[in-house]
Parts: structure tokens; C-alpha cells; sequence
């Protein structure tokens, strides 16, 4: 591994990451505490989401499952963009998935076997990995040489447990699920105007975004500058805006609702693809084991790094933090991911 690094970036404390899976999960909570309607919800999720085939790697070629984590789950849950259009300039690689688009956003979304918490790992796609078969490159390379069971077998091979579970989540899903719980409010921390969608300006402070804004805020990169700067800003507002939704889905006002959280599932299905296991009834029963789990009760951390630099070849790269990457595959092979997060400065 070969690369220039560039200075620390200042740590900053991460409040939210986008927990997608999570969300529908708790879509599926809604109803259940609104009764009746769970069959039909089901029908539709599954009737109008996507299928990922094959998402997983070789069996030769995956981890062993040790007997301390073997209750215990770990979902890949991959974000994409089939309305962006490529930056003009941008060289940057990004991977079409299984439901159109390319590969903008991925998470490790750990569940411990007591079910008690929810561990969300934000990957930031210029992440410098192993990837076999490739070599030493950004993550995002994985997709385009391998497509999804790549991208499972690299990470697999990089924290030494096994991935249960696969989805990917279209951003513009964003535009109907923010209408459908009647828009989202967040507080922006700093104003922009977007770069590529003319007509927006985004103040800094408290505001409620509909659908085609949460749409183009969830987006922007380039109006945001510095060394590394778009993606990490990018990450960020992301981060906020669907700790804001999560908060919305799950207000009494939605969740005494049946009718809007039939329209939340009905609006954000057909923008979804999951491997072949993960159907309603496996959300359901995810979900329903998870029945006590709350925002507060869910820790977001990006993967250590040693912030943005230069690989031996001139490209753009995050630098990872191994020693502390190394820990936390113990950790997860361990299921004493609670242990290492207590134990572990994690602020970036």
C-alpha cells in the first residue's frame, strides 16, 4: 500500500448516518403498532422492490462463522444515483448496481445478537482497500470489477465476518418518501447554493424541505470545496437529512397514521433492491426483534481513516485507519462491538 498523506483533518463529532435499512424496519414497526395492515404492506414491498441476484461472493471464498457472532447481523446497505448526471470534469469512478445508478453512499449496519443497539459504519467510497482480483484501490472499484458480490467479498475479506444481507437505495426515493410523511425539517448548518440544480439556495438554520428539495440537498457536492471536502460535506448532509426523516417516520403523527405509513412503504419500495432473502417477512422478523431499538440507541461512526491522500499513482484517496480497522473486525467476529465502541475515539 502506497500513498502520500496529507495533514489530519480537524476530528468532528458524526450525529447521523444514513440508516435506510433501518428506516424500513421501523416502516414495518409502524405496522405493526397500526394493525391490519402488515399483510398488505408486505405484498407491496415485495411486489414493487427489487431483487439483487447472486449478491454474495463464492462460498469458498467467504469467512467461517464463529460461534460468538453467529446471531448477531450484518446488512450491506449501498446508496445510488440514476438521475445525477456525471460532474463535468469529474474523473471519479462510480459503480452501476443492480437497481440503475451508480454507488455514491455504503454502510455496514451491524446488529449485535441481543438486538439491544444498532452499530451504522459509514465507507466512504474513496476508501484505499484490498480488493482481490484488483489490487490495492478505492472501494468503489470493487463494483466495477466485480459489481455487488465483489464489493461483499472485499469487505467480508477486510473485517473477517460474514455479510447476512444486501440493499441498495435509490436517491430518488428520497423525493416521495419526504412527501409522503408531509416534508422534513432540518437545520442546515451551512448555506449553499447547488451547483448543478439552478434555482435552489439552501440557508443556514432551520428549514422544511419537500421531496424535489430533499432530492437536490441530499446531492450536491460541488458547491462544497476543500481537500476533500464535496464528499465528506456530502456524507454530512446526508447524515442529517435522514436522522431528520428517521425522527419524522417516527412521530406519533406518522406512526398513529396507517394511511401515511402505508404511503411511506408504497413510495420508497419501488426505489429499493435487496438480495433474494431480504423480503417483508425477513424485515418483519428483523424488525420485530428489534422492537425496543430508538434513534438514541444507535451509534454512527464513519471507518477509521487517516482523512484524505494521494495514492503512488496521483489519484484522490481516504487513507484507513488499519490498526483501528483491525479491531473492529475483532470486534464484529466477537460480537463485542459495544466494547470497542466505548473503548475507541471514533470523533472525525
Amino acid at each position: 500500500m502506497s500513498f502520500e498523506e496529507k495533514p489530519r483533518r480537524r476530528k468532528r463529532k458524526h450525529t447521523g448516518r444514513n440508516t435506510l435499512l433501518v428506516i424500513l424496519s421501523l416502516v414495518v414497526i409502524a405496522g405493526l403498532v397500526a394493525g391490519g395492515y402488515v399483510w398488505n404492506l408486505g405484498r407491496s414491498f415485495d411486489s414493487k422492490s427489487e431483487k439483487i441476484v447472486d449478491a454474495f461472493p463464492a462460498e469458498e471464498t467467504r469467512p467461517e462463522v464463529k460461534e460468538e457472532s453467529k446471531d448477531a447481523l450484518n446488512i450491506l446497505l449501498l446508496g445510488s444515483d440514476t438521475r445525477a448526471v456525471r460532474d463535468e470534469g469529474d474523473s471519479e469512478e462510480f459503480a452501476t448496481l443492480p437497481s440503475g445508478g451508480r454507488s455514491d453512499t455504503m454502510m455496514l449496519v451491524h446488529v449485535p445478537s441481543n438486538r439491544k443497539s444498532v452499530y451504522v459504519t459509514s465507507i466512504m467510497r474513496d476508501t484505499w482497500l484490498d480488493i482481490p482480483g484488483v489490487g490495492t484501490a478505492k472501494i468503489n472499484r470493487a463494483f466495477a470489477s466485480g459489481g455487488v458480490p465483489k464489493a461483499v467479498e472485499t469487505l467480508e475479506g477486510l473485517f473477517g465476518v460474514r455479510i447476512n444481507h444486501v440493499a441498495s437505495v435509490d436517491f430518488e426515493g428520497f423525493k416521495g418518501l419526504t412527501d409522503a410523511v408531509g416534508g422534513v425539517t432540518i437545520n442546515n448548518p451551512i448555506a449553499f447554493s447547488p451547483v448543478h440544480a439552478k434555482g435552489y439556495f439552501f440557508p443556514e438554520g432551520t428549514q422544511t424541505l419537500d421531496g424535489e428539495e430533499a432530492l437536490v440537498f441530499v446531492r450536491e457536492r460541488k458547491a462544497f470545496t476543500g481537500a476533500g471536502g464535496s464528499d465528506y460535506r456530502r456524507v454530512k448532509n446526508q447524515q442529517l437529512f435522514v436522522k431528520a426523516l428517521l425522527g419524522q417516520i417516527m412521530s406519533k403523527d406518522t406512526l398513529s397514521n396507517p394511511a401515511k405509513v402505508s404511503n411511506v412503504v408504497n413510495e420508497m419500495a419501488p426505489f429499493i433492491a435487496v438480495d433474494e432473502s431480504l423480503n417483508a417477512g425477513k424485515i418483519a422478523e428483523i424488525a420485530s426483534s428489534m422492537i425496543s431499538v430508538r434513534p438514541n440507541d444507535m451509534e454512527f461512526f464513519t471507518l477509521p481513516n487517516k482523512g484524505p491522500g494521494r495514492s503512488a499513482d496521483g489519484q484522490s484517496i481516504v487513507i484507513p485507519d488499519m490498526e483501528t480497522i483491525d479491531k473492529f473486525g475483532t470486534a464484529l467476529q466477537n460480537d463485542t462491538v459495544d466494547e470497542f465502541v466505548a473503548s475507541t475515539d471514533l470523533s472525525q
